[in-house]
Parts: C-alpha cells; structure tokens; sequence
C-alpha cells in the first residue's frame, strides 16, 4: 500500500528538482517571460521577464511520477485517479493558452474571460459527467450526487445539480488558487500542505473504508468511497511534484507557475474533494484560498457598492505588502495560516470519525 504513495511521491520530487531548471533554460530562451501590472506594488517590476508557465513542470511530473509508481508496484490505474489526473491536465491546458497569449501579445490579460470560462466549463462539465460513471462491485462511482463535508450526508441532489456543483467546486478553486498565486512560493507552498492533509486522508479512509468491515476499527464509521488509496497515490505524487517546484519557485522566484499552474492546482484540488467525498471540508483544508479569494470579493463589492476600498490592494497579500511587510515575510506568515487550517480541517476529519465510534 505505502509503496505506490513513496514512490509517486519521491519520483515527483525528483522530476520537478531535476527537470524544472531544464524547463527554465528553455523558456528563457524563448523570452517567455513574465508580465508584470503596472499597478502592482513597485518591488515586482524587477520580476519582469522571469519565466512564466512552470505549471508545465510540475503537471508533467505529476502524471508521469502516479504511473511510473503503478508500472514499479504493478498496480492497475484507477478511474478515480486517472480522473482527477485528467481534470488536472484540461485545467492546466486551459492556463496554458492564458499564459502563452499574454507573452504573445505583451499584455497582463490573456484569454477572454468567455474564451477562459468556456474552457473551464468544458473540461469541468468532462469531469463531473465522467466521475458519475464507473461503478465498482460495490456500486460506488468515483463521485457521488450527494453533498458531504468528512462523507456524504443528506439528499441526494441529483446530477443535473451535481454537474452545476462540481463546476463552480472547480471554477472556485482555480480562481481561489489563480488569486493567491501573486507572490513567490505562496500558492505552491500552500499547495502542498493541502496535497499533505489529502495524502492522509485517502490513506486514512483506505484503511477505513466500509469495503474492509470485517476488519475495521471503527465499522461504524466507514467510508464509501471507490479508490481513496489512489487518490493518496494521486495527492503524494502531488505533493512531491510541488515542492521540488518550490525549489526554483520561492524567493525570489527563478520561474512562475502562471496560469499553467495555478489553474491546474485548483482545479485538481477540486477533483481530490469530490472524489474523497469531503467536498465542504476542502474550504477549511484550503482556507488561505478562500481568505484570499474573499478578500477580492470584499473589495469590488466596497468599491462598487460605497466607492471606497476595504484594502489597499486586493488579493489580501498584496495589501500587506503595500504595509510595509517584505514578501518573504507575508508568504511564510500565510503559509502559517494554510498550516493552521490544514490542522483543523484534520482535527474535524478525525472527529468525526471518532464521534461515530
């Protein structure tokens, strides 16, 4: 069991360490480099020029670290995993296209936003029809149509509304980590302590899953859930794919994620709740996203609404840069903050196993 998340995790590490400064050389060659807002604080002109669309690195590594890690072990691939994998890759696809107009045409806005939010539809619409399909022995399907926070609770919405669920799960996200990916290192370090607490709970409900009742701790409080050891797999080769990118990418930054990226980790972080069943818990195991997130849509609603500004620039990490605070010393304060949500999100995780006992 272990051995599929050791391998996937260390083999994503390895590519990301080794292969994101070859990524690097052949950008810069290139000239793709980074755009920078005139409007954004006066410290990120010098980043002008550096490397865009490293998201390239660690996707690929991603993919390739979950089946090298199935061809070492022998063990066959899932349609959970695969999935999550796939929404992983169209999301990052769609960030891509963003990324490569903006160095194209020298501007800060790539995409349309109908072009982007057509692309983001489609290949969310993809996953969500697809992840209601494929049943196991057990009837489970890699998502369920019903809602859940640490499992599935209530009615079952059906999947018209489920499609519309898993699609704004999904557009959230990817903007949540879109935002946040503004200053380096933050969003890919906060990535991988949310990719950390997924790599425990699917090893967790593994474990726990009410296919082992027999040999269950707690049979009371079993999981439903049709491939939680994949999505372990799938969630450590994660982890280790960005922290060998956070090697180049934090301060300062030798290259960005861009687009690429950002859009990729939300969009796969989506993926990972849905299909963990713990669709409502990931606003608290991504808390920093959603504070983030939040804090853009406290200050257009201000601003529109009474013409004053709650910030002085939004998203929130840009607002304490503009305090005074260095940017090394906002992105390890925020990263303090996606740990102490990590936690929580756990504490509650296990709670609510434990309260079933």
């Amino acid at each position: 069991m272990m051995k599929q998340i050791l391998f996937a995790g260390v083999i994503g590490l390895f590519l990301t360490l080794i292969g994101t400064p070859l990524l690097i050389k052949l950008l810069a060659r290139k000239g793709y480099g980074q755009y920078i807002r005139d409007d954004g604080p006066r410290e990120h002109a010098s980043k002008r020029g550096t490397p865009t669309m490293g998201g390239i690195a660690f996707i690929l590594a991603t993919v390739a670290a979950y089946f090298l890690s199935k061809l070492i072990t022998g063990k066959p691939p899932t349609y959970s995993g695969v999935l999550v994998l796939g929404l992983m890759v169209g999301m990052g696809l769609v960030g891509f296209l963003d990324d490569y107009i903006k160095i194209v045409k020298r501007r800060s806005l790539g995409l349309r936003a109908k072009a982007k939010m057509a692309g983001q539809l489609l290949g969310g619409i993809a996953f969500a029809v697809l992840s209601l399909q494929f049943e196991d022995v057990r009837g489970n399907a890699p998502a369920s149509t019903k809602l859940s926070f640490i499992t599935d609770f209530g009615w079952t919405i059906g999947p018209v509304l489920f499609v519309v669920w898993a699609l704004f799960m999904i557009l959230a996200m990817s903007n949540g980590v879109n935002l946040t990916d503004g200053l380096d290192g933050l969003a890919t370090g906060a990535s991988v302590l949310v990719f950390g607490a997924y790599t425990f709970i699917g090893v967790w409900q593994y474990q726990e899953s009410c296919a082992n009742a027999q040999t269950l701790t707690n049979p009371g409080a079993c999981y439903e859930v049709r491939d939680p050891l994949d999505l372990a797999v799938v969630s450590a080769a994660l982890m280790g794919a960005c922290l060998g990118f956070l090697w180049w990418n934090t301060s300062p930054a030798k290259i960005f994620m861009g687009d690429t990226g950002s859009l990729a980790l939300g969009g796969v972080l989506a993926g990972l709740a849905i299909c963990s069943r713990t669709e409502l818990l990931l606003a608290i195991l991504g808390g920093l996203f959603v504070l983030i997130t939040m804090s853009v849509v406290i200050q257009v609603g201000s601003f529109r609404l009474t013409g004053k500004r709650v910030f002085r620039m939004a998203p929130l990490q840009h607002h304490f840069e503009l305090k005074g605070w260095s940017e090394v010393l906002v992105v390890v304060r925020f990263w303090i903050i996606q740990g102490i949500c990590v936690i929580v999100g756990l504490g509650i995780f296990y709670a609510g196993w434990a309260a079933d006992k």
